[in-house]
């Protein structure tokens, strides 16, 4: 059972990320990706703040673990938070952000912001990647740990799966797949474009190790999936699957097709804040 306290300090940091990245879809001019964004958030959370050893002081540590967002739309979450990890400042997100030049473009690019792993952006690349970075780790017998975060409709790709067969192949227990399985497309929902289920049963089906998380946006269900992880010196490697909801927390974002990218005026802006603070409410109400 996860600590209460540390469940509360996630969510805390969960919730102010939620919003330093509504102020920011409301100040662009532009698009952001925001229900993939939200559904994904509290994984990333965890992820950052707690479950992977990365800090600025650990950039140019070799045994750090290394951390790829293959849904690289995604990048604007991933910016907020490695912000409030210390990487860098959030208000040069603000400034910057998308800007001809900035560090902080819509997709993560590693020329400019080289404590990334990867630059991403085409859906499909980020497993393989890992998996090559998961083999050199093993190979200079380091034991740190090598996390993916894909979108669930990104593993329509034959390159996922190729990766997969080949990370069960080479034995690669530091290997850590996450799905944001929040089951939409840009255009579509998933099970009506393509069918996934039985999803967990397909990477079972090649040879991986299976966390599901039933509620992908639930904190304290996620701090126990990834606190089962399995040491990185095990020859199998794991996908965790986390069941979230596109555009989790803002009223008019959730499940809703349009919402794959948006911009928020200032009445959007100011009802996804409030529906924001109601939410976290009630989760610190239950736990």
């Amino acid at each position: 059972m996860a600590d209460k306290k540390e469940v509360l300090r996630l969510l805390e940091l969960a919730h102010q990320a939620r919003r330093d990245l509504c102020k920011l879809c409301g100040m662009y001019s532009g698009n952001i990706h925001m229900g993939g964004d939200m559904s994904m958030i509290d994984v990333l959370t965890c992820l950052f703040h707690r479950t992977m050893q990365v800090g600025p002081d650990l950039v140019q540590a070799p045994e750090r673990d290394r951390f790829i967002l293959s849904k690289g739309h995604g990048a604007a979450c991933m910016y907020i938070i490695m912000a409030q990890k210390g990487f860098f400042d959030y208000q040069e997100i603000c400034d910057t952000y998308g800007q001809v030049g900035s560090k902080f473009g819509q997709h993560p690019c590693k020329t400019r912001l080289p404590m990334l792993d990867a630059s991403t952006g085409s859906l499909g690349h980020g497993l393989p990647l890992s998996v090559g970075l998961a083999a050199s780790s093993r190979q200079k017998g380091r034991r740190n740990r090598v996390f993916c975060m894909m979108g669930d409709g990104e593993t329509c790709e034959g390159s996922v799966w190729e990766a997969a067969m080949s990370g069960h192949a080479l034995k690669l227990g530091n290997l850590v797949a996450i799905v944001d399985r929040n089951k939409q497309l840009m255009t579509s929902f998933s099970e009506d474009s393509i069918r996934m289920d039985p999803y967990a049963d397909k990477w079972r089906a090649f040879g991986w190790n299976v966390i599901e998380i039933e509620d992908g946006n639930n904190m304290a269900q996620i701090v126990e999936a990834f606190d089962r992880l399995p040491d990185s010196d095990t020859e199998i490697p794991t996908v965790v699957i986390a069941n979230t909801v596109k555009g989790k927390n803002v009223s008019f974002m959730e499940r809703q097709i349009k919402w794959h990218a948006g911009s928020l005026n200032e009445a959007d802006l100011a009802t996804a804040l409030k529906d924001i603070d109601e939410a976290f409410e009630k989760q610190k109400e239950g736990l």
